[in-house]
């Protein structure tokens, strides 16, 4: 992933407006980029989550949502969604359904977040992307929300968490 690769610009209903590089939507200008989130959860409702990696320059080695990713320049929603899950867990055989979006803000950047959730049987197989996450596993949902405002988690996904919660249930 190059700091130069080109995000679409859009307004707060994802309409393209422009782009810029991905330096400069990190660089406290805040334009507003879109990204995807994918929660995977299991049969017993837990919820997989992914190590950031060190070499992250925003929130290294901090708990978060199993996928999330920039929008590449030209791409749709659901082709984001699906590459992003193949690159970072190897996860192609899924049902994503769109839980919600919502524009996130942080000290360095402004992002429209296209949030999905997906279930999987207990025969999924998850192989993350260690260049971008150091590990990964299923939390039960109670040792997740015991976790949630103790800094091992990135502050979206902890926000993100409690704004859906009522999707991070066992698959009925």
């Amino acid at each position: 992933m190059s700091k130069d690769e080109l995000l679409p610009l859009v307004d707060e209903d994802g309409n393209v407006i422009g782009s810029a590089t991905r330096r400069y939507c990190h660089s406290g200008a805040k334009p507003l980029h879109p990204v995807v989130h994918l929660h995977v959860i299991n049969c017993r409702g837990d919820v997989y989550l992914q190590k950031r990696s060190l070499d992250k320059d925003i929130q290294p080695g901090k708990w978060d949502t199993a996928v999330g990713g920039h929008v590449d320049y030209g791409e749709d929603i659901p082709s984001a969604l699906r590459r992003e899950s193949r690159e970072e867990l190897g996860l192609v055989d899924f049902e994503p359904q769109l839980i919600g979006r919502y524009v996130f803000e942080s000290d360095v950047e402004r992002e429209l977040v296209n949030s999905y959730a997906a279930h999987v049987g207990d025969d999924v197989v998850i192989t993350p992307d260690p260049g971008e996450i150091s590990e990964g596993r299923f939390w039960p949902v109670n040792e997740l929300e015991a976790a949630l405002d103790s800094g091992v988690m990135t502050p979206n996904f902890a926000l993100e968490y409690r704004r859906f919660r009522s999707y991070f249930k066992p698959d009925k």
